[in-house]
């Protein structure tokens, strides 16, 4: 996703946060409890491909920064995880396989991948 897109979605999602006004083509909605807005096409108005979308995701990384209480000290930790590993990472908080408090999620290309 391009900045420009990524900086439209942050702005429909402040302005529904905040009670402003929408745009006439900013929708909103719903799902499971959690809010979502819906992109059917990229920047350049092209659909979007799945497997350009797939390619991309198997390239991003993520650090998951995580807070915890070691001995009296805030300490922070700070986890490598690969996108397809991010779900069963965030599921062992559930699990309580690892414990702490998640204070960051930041996606990353490894150097030469971007």
């Amino acid at each position: 996703m391009t900045d420009d897109m990524k900086r439209k979605v942050i702005d429909i999602f402040s302005r529904h946060n905040n009670d402003m006004p929408q745009k006439n083509d900013e929708k909103v909605k719903i799902y499971a409890g959690y809010n979502y807005v819906r992109l059917d096409k990229d920047a350049n108005g092209n659909k979007f491909n799945r497997e350009h979308l797939l390619k991309y995701s198997q390239n991003c990384r993520y650090i998951v920064r995580v807070m915890r209480e070691v001995g009296g000290e805030v300490i922070l930790y700070n986890y490598d995880v690969p996108t397809e590993g991010l779900v069963d990472f965030l599921k062992s908080f559930e699990d309580k396989k690892l414990d702490g408090e998640i204070i960051e999620l930041d996606k990353y290309f490894p150097e030469g991948l971007a």
